[in-house]
């Protein structure tokens, strides 16, 4: 007689929900982390003192606060600018680009960024000092450059050609120029300017002849220059 045939043993597989992807986890704890230091940072700055309260408040061992943040305060400012873009496009979530001209999806956006960096009033005045420091300007050109992508994106701009590039180094400077005018001047002298610089070069042919990428950024490292030393 055959002896049965054993059925067969199944291995237990963890279940994929058990244990969250790294870069779930990493997402979330800089998320935590950056919640954290949002109101210390008024008092203690854009430094590693910040980050190291921070990370403890949000239940992070110094070791994982610096393997979210190996650039320290660096790493923490680019986190800053795009929750800061991020807030903006849900401020803009409610309106439809295609409604509006190109001059008013520019300001409705250049505005929500405002909006969203005063909801923070007092980590965004660090914040900003941090980035006007002279050895922080690459950074704060990088990030100044990513956000005014997340705004012409939003706007409805699809160039591929030297007008993308000419586009986001424009709208760099206003986007730094506005933001240092409503921490300094406020509301009112922010939307002035805001208007004034529209008027003046959102006709794009215009505005692409009289300002190359290269001299709007300069303008902007200069603009971060007079944000750190107080300077009109």
């Amino acid at each position: 007689m055959t002896a049965p045939v054993p059925a067969p043993t199944l291995a237990l597989v963890p279940s994929p929900q058990a244990t969250p992807p790294q870069g779930d986890w990493a997402d979330l704890a800089e998320q935590r982390l950056l919640d954290a230091a949002l109101p210390l940072a008024a008092a203690r700055g854009w430094s590693p003192r910040l980050i190291a309260e921070a990370g403890a408040l949000a239940g992070l061992a110094p070791g994982e606060a610096e393997l979210l943040l190996p650039n320290g305060p660096r790493d923490l400012a680019a986190l800053m600018a795009r929750r800061l873009d991020q807030t903006a496009l849900e401020r803009l979530a409610g309106i439809d680009p295609k409604s509006l001209k190109m001059r008013e999806r520019i300001a409705r956006a250049v505005e929500a960024r405002l909006e969203a960096a005063m909801a923070q009033d007092g980590a965004v005045r660090r914040w900003v000092g941090f980035l006007a420091l002279p050895s922080n300007t690459p950074l704060a050109l990088r990030l100044t450059w990513e956000s005014a992508d997340v705004l012409w994106r939003w706007a409805g701009d699809t160039a591929t050609d030297e007008n993308h590039y000419s586009k986001r180094a424009i709208l760099s400077g206003i986007l730094v120029g506005a933001l240092a005018l409503r921490l300094s001047g406020g509301e009112a002298a922010a939307s002035a300017f805001l208007k004034a610089r529209i008027d003046n070069v959102m006709a794009f042919e215009t505005w692409k002849a009289g300002r190359k990428p290269v001299t709007v950024l300069q303008d902007v490292a200069e603009a971060l220059g007079r944000m750190r030393y107080g300077r009109g």
